[in-house]
């Protein structure tokens, strides 16, 4: 029998098939769930992962590992298609490692800032998409795009409805010969409504100027000083001749 025969052809949209992609489909949506519960956990505290990647990656890792524990019905069991000597794992590992280190080329770092974590995690997404077509779970592939896409459009304003703590990162230089007091700064950002982040501060020094760099955290979405009026306090604040500020995440 021909694979493009319609007999081979409706094998992908059997009952057994259709069960099968039924199974893969609670682990897409059980994946995602439990990984936007721990993106949001990083989305909180200010960190540059959040729901949408969490959600993505949890739910590409689960749909790659759950089409494994169904051999017999890749290729809608046709034994022309995935014969003994196929090692259809093999390939996926290939895949996922080769499309890992494409995803991992699109984040970028600038200084505090983070960008490209959600395309590279889509793009594992896609490969997932992938490797479920080529096996033959059709059904299993389509939900995994809609749940995708789904995701990357909607999971944002899931998180800007949810409370979080934004966070900044803030460049300091001073004057020459000055050392600045902690206490004082940290008094000055409390009163703008941020918690400095003690374990992310680097000190240089250069030329007899010290310069601090260091991660706050609003205390909550809403209370948190805009830019304009950090700057402000910052362009008043004794000893500091030069300072930048921006969003630590994007």
């Amino acid at each position: 029998m021909s694979v493009l025969s319609p007999e081979s052809l409706a094998a992908y949209w059997s009952g057994p098939e259709v069960a099968t992609n039924i199974v893969v489909f609670m682990n897409l949506l059980g994946a995602l769930l439990l990984g936007l519960v721990v993106g949001y956990e990083r989305t909180y505290h200010g960190r540059a992962a959040g729901m949408r990647t969490y959600g993505l990656v949890c739910m590409a890792s689960a749909a790659l590992t759950a089409i494994v524990g169904y051999p017999e019905f890749w290729y809608a069991g046709h034994p022309n298609v995935a014969g003994p000597a196929a090692d259809p794992t093999r390939v996926m590992q290939g895949i996922v490692t080769g499309v890992g280190f494409l995803g991992a080329g699109v984040i970028m770092k600038e200084g505090l800032n983070i960008s490209g974590l959600t395309t590279a995690a889509s793009i594992w997404a896609s490969c997932a998409i992938g490797v479920l077509v080529g096996v033959g779970f059709y059904a299993a592939a389509i939900l995994l795009t809609f749940l995708s896409a789904s995701c990357m459009l909607w999971v944002s304003r899931l998180e800007s409805s949810l409370p979080s703590r934004p966070a900044i990162g803030v460049m300091l230089g001073f004057e020459p010969e000055y050392v600045p007091v902690d206490d004082v700064l940290d008094q000055a950002m409390s009163e703008l409504g941020y918690d400095i982040a003690w374990g992310s501060l680097q000190i240089t020094h250069e030329r007899e100027r010290l310069e601090w760099r260091f991660v706050a955290v609003a205390r909550g979405r809403n209370k948190g000083a805009s830019l304009p009026d950090m700057a402000q306090l910052l362009s008043s604040f004794v000893g500091v001749d030069r300072y930048q500020i921006a969003h630590a995440r994007n």
